[in-house]
């Protein structure tokens, strides 16, 4: 009579029979069962311990997790790498915190030596799981599938029958198909062993691989990144040196040879905006025409560069990340002569480019008594002027609609020979006298293109030309992980899927002469973990085998005939109406993790 089960109870005997066929369905260290009289580790024993503790599954989530929360006061602190002037305003604000912030190295998490002594065993603790790991495995794809055990009806899933054909054939056929199958599969005595399912392993091992591809390429990133913003007026140009950038900044291990060579000149931008409804004034178009060249003799290319679609040359990486205005003014001294002539970017203070900045005569400016001075001009722009009915200097639309750009004229020293830095968008006016009007105040102007403000005195004059430009906002990025970190990332998310859908089994078949001279057909199924799967497997494996080797009789106690002469339904087949779940001690089924543990 057929048996065919599927039973998830546990062992309580011991079958060291079953101990060989359930072990090594996973690469999962086994740790050694703890002896009753342990003896006194010392400084090795101490170290093993140490080892094996920071190398354990669980010891690697748990800094995994830390390095989660570690990451949270960088995102939430302002950090000096990043932006320095935050964290200025940031110490101005907390007297208090600051400091403690300052000893705890909280604005510079990702440099600070608890993020990297975390880090550090993170990386430590995958390579210690990984490298035996990956060696066991390797072991395991040279080898071969064990041999069956001896009683296949305590594995979780089996069945048995009866068949005319000779044992030879029914393995033949059992190896033929299995292989047919994709098993690797091979006859050992007088049984067929099989086993599946080796994608589960390589995708854990290749999900903990890739998470160290990705520390790796995080630290890479870090260390010898760049970054640098830069403004450009169109017909103006930029080339790739540290003296060209507005502001830079680097990773620890990156030097000056590691920019890339390239330059480029901004030929003209482009910016359209919705004209109606709820968006008006959104951006529709953003983009920069260039021609650029790569080397010093390199041969010169046009270029597109919009939001989100950099230029890339080389390593690096061209963004558009900002737009704005250069009002082009002329400013003439007493005798009409150009001191100044140039197009000057302005910074915007809100979406419809409202902007501001200044304008400054540094050179070749003398007052009507002939002495040299140096001239400053607080500039505000606003694209499309409301009116003098608004009340206010504020654009009602980005587009240059209505221009207006008004100023407020000093002189005096701009203090630019002090060896301190200065703002291109500031102006220090400690000492700086204000150009008065005939009513005693500040001297001011509203100025529409082709407008000229006459400074009193004979002290000259400013003109708002009409040629008015726009400037466009690069931000040039190199960062040699970001590859590597992408290739790490998706390969985690492949492996954790295989690791996670893909059932690791093995299958044997074993045929034997009975004592009557009919072959016994048993087969059975055993997987890493409970599921459904292995018995449905083992199920359809078994009924396309059958099809081969088709059931017999089992023989009748007495030898009777069926009382109503009915012909009885064929008892050999797996799956049959005789189809039992054995509870007896010989076929009680062993799970998995039982199995392994034998």
């Amino acid at each position: 009579m057929s048996d065919t089960t599927t039973d998830n109870s546990r062992q309580t005997g011991d079958d060291q029979g079953l101990g060989a066929a359930g072990s090594q369905l996973s690469t999962a260290p086994v740790e050694d069962s703890p002896s009753p009289d342990l003896p006194s580790l010392g400084v090795i024993g101490w170290a093993r311990w140490f080892w094996r503790q920071l190398t354990s599954m669980r010891v690697a989530l748990l800094l995994l997790l830390l390095l989660s929360l570690a990451a949270i006061p960088g995102s939430l602190i302002p950090q000096t790498g990043i932006n320095e002037a935050q964290v200025a305003d940031f110490r101005e604000r907390h007297d208090v915190l600051a400091p403690v912030y300052d000893k705890l190295g909280l604005f510079n998490v990702y440099s600070s030596v608890w993020f990297s002594a975390i880090y550090i065993l993170l990386f430590v603790s995958l390579i210690g799981c990984i490298v035996p790991r990956t060696w066991q495995f390797v072991g395991q794809l040279r080898g071969r599938p064990p041999g069956a055990p001896r009683r296949l009806t305590r594995l979780p899933a089996h069945t048995t029958w009866r068949t005319s054909a000779d044992p030879e054939e029914v393995r033949e056929a059992a190896l033929a198909l299995l292989r047919k199958r994709r098993f690797r599969a091979h006859a050992v005595g007088d049984a067929v062993a099989a086993e599946k399912g080796y994608l589960r392993e390589l995708g854990n091992l290749a999900f903990h691989l890739a998470l160290i591809v990705m520390l790796i390429a995080f630290a890479w990133g870090q260390l010898f990144k760049s970054e640098g913003n830069k403004i450009v007026v169109e017909g103006d140009g930029f080339s790739n040196t540290l003296t060209q950038y507005d502001d830079f900044k680097s990773g620890n291990l990156f030097t000056n040879d590691d920019l890339e060579p390239f330059s480029f000149d901004v030929e003209e931008f482009t910016g359209t905006y919705e004209r109606t409804g709820p968006n008006r004034g959104t951006p529709r178009t953003y983009e920069t025409e260039v021609t650029y060249t790569e080397g010093a003799d390199g041969e010169e290319k046009n270029a597109l560069i919009k939001v989100n679609k950099p230029l890339e040359i080389g390593d690096a990486k061209v963004y558009l990340v900002s737009h704005g205005y250069a009002p082009v003014v002329t400013v003439r001294d007493g005798k009409g002569e150009i001191v100044y002539q140039d197009a000057v970017p302005l910074l915007p203070l809100d979406n419809n480019v409202t902007s501001n900045g200044v304008v400054k005569v540094l050179d070749g400016y003398r007052n009507p008594q002939g002495k040299k001075e140096q001239l400053g001009f607080q500039a505000f722009f606003v694209p499309t002027f409301g009116g003098s009915a608004s009340g206010t200097m504020l654009s009602q639309f980005p587009a240059l609609d209505y221009p207006v750009l008004a100023l407020n004229a000093y002189h005096g020293d701009l203090k630019a020979d002090s060896g301190i830095p200065q703002s291109v968008y500031q102006m220090d006016k400690t000492k700086m006298k204000e150009f008065k009007d005939a009513d005693g105040e500040l001297l001011k102007k509203l100025l529409t293109p082709g407008e000229t403000m006459t400074l009193p005195g004979g002290a000259g004059s400013i003109t708002f030309e009409k040629d008015i430009k726009e400037w466009a906002g690069f931000q040039v990025v190199q960062e040699p992980g970001g590859g590597w970190a992408l290739g790490g990332a998706l390969t985690a998310i492949g492996g954790l899927a295989a690791s996670l859908f893909v059932q690791r089994r093995r299958v044997w078949v074993r045929a034997v002469r009975g004592d009557d001279g009919v072959t016994v057909v048993e087969m059975a199924g055993l997987g890493r973990s409970e599921s459904a799967k292995v018995p449905e497997e083992l199920g359809d494996l078994a009924g396309t085998l059958y099809e081969r080797a088709p059931g017999v009789p089992d023989p009748e106690p007495d030898g009777a005939p069926e009382p109503d002469g009915t012909p009885p339904e064929d008892p050999g087949a797996p799956g049959a109406s005789g189809t039992t779940t054995s509870t007896d001690t010989d076929s009680q089924a062993v799970p998995a993790e039982g199995a392994e543990q034998q």
